[in-house]
């Protein structure tokens, strides 16, 4: 049963986690840790949500998960989901925030992955966390915004975005300008193919509902991940020396696949996943066969 607990932070602030707890034939198993976890390899994964996503454990995670006897945790970054704002984060506050929830839970040792949003986020917890995290996935995860194509290597960040990238061209100006575009922003429907609609209406029902609930319950959690990615991100991907997965869609009209590209090409042990018929949400198709290849490279 997935429970969520608030975990208390040194600053004060509080963050929703939840937790599957024992996965399908839980026991400790040969490199398992205090802390690390039930399955029969002790292995935990914590997952960082899109944007905006609740950070709920969605049901094709959980049975995923559940399956392979994963221990899968996620928690609701600031400003989402029950958990308290942090004015002013940037991606790399994610890994501060990982460190103490792991602390609170007795995790050792875990994977992380994310999607979409969550991606960069998993990425810092990669970069600044090694001692503790054993591998890191990214399915359709941006680049670093600093990678936008502005004399570094042709790259265009905002290339293929849908609308061209507008929500995220108004957090370029500043908080209060994306807070101002939210306002008005109204839901293009272009922004997903066939095959996203598909997975919307199937397996993968439950995260158009969840993400209706985050935004029903404000806009504050988006605005501040949108400005946090198209500022520094505060580590340098090109230090993550870890087993690092990439999966991306050809068809990706919210985070082209040339964001996984750069990324490949600077990471020291990373792999790319390219599925050319795929787009943004058809692509968590992937996650299942993304927890075997997390199980692994901790295992190595």
């Amino acid at each position: 049963m997935t429970t969520a607990r608030d975990v208390t932070l040194q600053d004060g602030r509080t963050l929703r986690v939840h937790d599957s707890g024992a996965g399908a034939g839980a026991g400790p198993g040969p490199g398992a840790g205090a802390g690390d976890g039930p399955g029969p390899d002790g292995l935990t994964v914590l997952w960082h949500h899109g944007s905006p996503q609740t950070g709920a454990l969605l049901e094709p995670l959980l049975a995923a998960a559940a399956v392979r006897g994963i221990r899968l945790l996620s928690y609701a970054r600031p400003s989402y989901g029950g958990s308290t704002p942090r004015p002013g984060r940037n991606v790399a506050s994610a890994a501060s925030d990982v460190a103490e929830i792991a602390d609170a839970l007795g995790l050792t040792r875990f994977a992380v992955m994310g999607a979409s949003g969550g991606g960069p986020h998993a990425l810092a917890c990669a970069a600044l966390l090694p001692g503790r995290v054993s591998a890191v996935a990214s399915i359709a995860g941006l680049a670093p915004f600093e990678a936008d194509g502005r004399g570094c290597d042709g790259f265009d960040w905002f290339d293929g975005m849908a609308a061209d990238g507008a929500s995220l061209r108004a957090a370029e100006a500043g908080r209060e300008a994306r807070a101002r575009f939210e306002e008005t922003d109204e839901f293009d429907p272009s922004i997903f193919t066939d095959r996203d609609y598909a997975a919307l209406g199937g397996a993968w029902s439950v995260l158009g509902a969840d993400a209706q609930a985050a935004s029903a319950a404000g806009s504050d959690g988006l605005v501040d991940d949108d400005v946090a990615f198209v500022t520094p991100w505060g580590f340098d991907v090109g230090a993550i020396d870890m087993p690092m997965l990439l999966v991306h869609g050809g068809q990706d009209r919210v985070v082209p696949s040339a964001h996984s590209t750069w990324l490949l090409d600077r990471g020291r042990n990373a792999e790319l996943w390219f599925r050319p018929r795929e787009s943004h949400i058809s692509i968590l198709a992937t996650c299942p066969v993304v927890m075997d290849w997390l199980r692994a490279a901790a295992e190595h």
